[in-house]
């Protein structure tokens, strides 16, 4: 696959809900890097991916997920993701998110996250 093709087959996947579908991009020695410190902003590894969005999903409920792109340029593509989400223990929120995706050998082996912090 290209990485146009690649790009539109994951976002597709990220957009439908279809974690498994899209989680079978990574690479099995992925990297994700979040943008804050702590526990959560590395991840490396496929077994370390589907145990941080386990988390996730464990303590988040999830309202709504808007996803658009993939912009890709080169090896990378870019894809937005707007949440609406309630932390367990904390008050429902929305989330603007940025994920920049490496792709090498037809998988992604790193996926890079950008959003305010402050």
């Amino acid at each position: 696959m290209t990485i146009h093709e690649i790009a539109r087959a994951f976002t597709a996947a990220c957009a439908e809900g279809r974690d498994a579908d899209a989680q079978a991009f990574w690479a099995d020695d992925v990297v994700s890097v979040e943008a804050m410190s702590g526990p959560m902003a590395r991840a490396e590894g496929r077994e370390a991916l589907l145990a941080k969005a386990r988390w996730w999903h464990e303590n988040h409920e999830i309202h709504g997920v808007t996803v658009e792109g993939p912009w890709p340029n080169g090896d990378q593509f870019a894809v937005k993701f707007w949440m609406d989400v309630t932390p367990k223990g904390a008050a429902r929120m929305q989330m603007d998110e940025i994920g920049l995706y490496t792709v090498r050998d037809g998988r992604i082996v790193e996926e890079r996250f950008f959003y305010v912090t402050e």
